[in-house]
């Protein structure tokens, strides 16, 4: 979300005269977009900052920016701990750019933090300023309304709403036309995604068929979806089109319905395994990615053990495993203690983490021999002399280069393989 956020901005900032720069040394105004969804997140922006105040010391006509999430959530605070900012701009206020560098030319502190119950930046076509010009992110919608208890979306991004499904579209095919091969439709939940069009109700399935039918050439991602809002309806969509590609990331946090009521995530242990049963029925070559959060208020052993369980369980392709840190003013934060010691959330994400790696080579190790059809991306980065790309699974497969181009399908038969990498050759 917040890369296609910045794709946002660069557009909003090309209009205004600026041109962007890759050597941050060369840089007259310097904007860093934040994440406050984790402690560590924000404590790596902290360090940022450190290096921004040398620049700024060795230019001070440096203008330098804080947009997004931290932004929004630590407002002028930032001002008072952070000298070296000129402008706090929150995730509704890009529009606002403009008139706020105005304001910082004269020599004032500029914020704008204001959340919005309608911005979606439909009408802003983004700026592809650090891309490959294969894969593009597309926006589908802002904000979250699950109050999930650990989680600091809704109070930083606002509530849920939706991107008119026409220019949603309109996006995708004009990317398609300029020569990407694949969309990825980015929304907090996109399962939630909801627009009227021409008087018809439009749901997360349909707005996905419309962006398939497109053309058969255009891949199409998504993510996330949320276990409670994961229907047959979208499941069958997917079966329906080959150019959707066969991958969901479905969040569990943990395996244990007692720690997952306290998250207030809407769903039990056995409401998301039966919606795994539903993914493998419907879509049997579909890879399954999670989040996991390791030592949540109040997790026991038990709890955990349940985490590992259904990790198991499930054999999840990959995931992206976090122990628990306490946001201010979410639900958690209020209601529960953060009583997990940091030595038992440490070795407990240890635990997950070396599950996780197992199961991630078990699946790759199950595709030796297959072939995939891969949408080649860019050269690997160990070897000019090798390709990489993604199959529809979203798994990285390198194989020597053959005549083809980035943006072209070709198929691939894997021979051998790493935790992380799929590795083969043209068929």
């Amino acid at each position: 979300m917040n890369f296609s956020d910045s794709e946002i901005v660069a557009s909003i900032l090309e209009k205004e005269g600026f041109d962007s720069t890759k050597d941050i040394r060369d840089a007259n105004m310097i904007f860093i977009n934040t994440c406050s969804i984790r402690d560590h997140a924000e404590q790596r922006i902290r360090k940022r900052l450190e290096y921004m105040q040398s620049l700024k010391k060795k230019n001070p006509q440096l203008v330098i920016g804080m947009l997004g999430c931290m932004a929004e959530r630590l407002k002028t605070q930032l001002l008072e701990e952070e000298q070296m900012l000129d402008l706090i701009v929150g995730p509704d206020s890009y529009r606002d750019l403009p008139r706020l560098m105005a304001e910082v030319e004269s020599g004032k502190k500029a914020v704008n933090t204001l959340l919005s119950i309608d911005e979606t930046y439909a009408d802003i076509s983004p700026m592809r300023y650090d891309s490959n010009g294969i894969s593009a992110f597309i926006s589908i919608m802002r904000g979250c309304e699950n109050f999930c208890a650990y989680c600091v979306v809704p109070y930083v991004r606002g509530q849920e709403r939706s991107r008119d499904a026409a220019s949603i579209t309109q996006e995708a095919e004009a990317l398609f036309h300029k020569g990407f091969r694949e969309v990825t439709l980015l929304g907090q939940n996109v399962n939630s995604y909801h627009w009227t069009w021409d008087g018809k109700e439009i749901g997360f399935a349909a707005l996905l068929e419309k962006v398939a039918q497109i053309n058969p050439l255009l891949r199409i991602r998504f993510a996330t979806s949320h276990p409670k809002d994961l229907s047959d309806e979208l499941l069958q969509t997917m079966a329906q089109y080959k150019n959707i590609c066969k991958t969901i990331h479905l969040p569990m946090q943990s395996g244990s319905t007692r720690v997952l009521d306290h998250m207030n995530r809407g769903y039990t242990h056995s409401q998301y395994l039966e919606r795994i049963v539903a993914i493998r029925s419907f879509l049997p070559d579909c890879a399954i990615s999670t989040d996991i959060i390791a030592g949540f208020c109040d997790e026991t052993e038990d709890d955990h053990k349940k985490t590992l369980s259904l990790m198991e369980q499930v054999g999840f392709d990959y995931a992206f495993m976090f122990r628990y840190s306490e946001r201010p003013d979410t639900l958690a934060a209020d209601r529960y203690q953060d009583n997990v010691p940091p030595e038992v959330k440490d070795r407990r994400l240890r635990e997950i983490i070396d599950l996780q790696q197992k199961l991630s080579y078990q699946s790759n190790k199950k595709d030796v021999g297959n072939t995939f059809e891969v949408l080649i991306e860019d050269f690997s980065k160990r070897s000019k002399a090798f390709f990489s790309g993604r199959n529809s699974q979203n798994k990285v497969v390198v194989f020597p280069i053959t005549g083809n181009n980035p943006g072209d399908y070709i198929s691939v038969k894997i021979n051998r393989f790493t935790s992380a990498t799929l590795i083969g050759e043209a068929s």
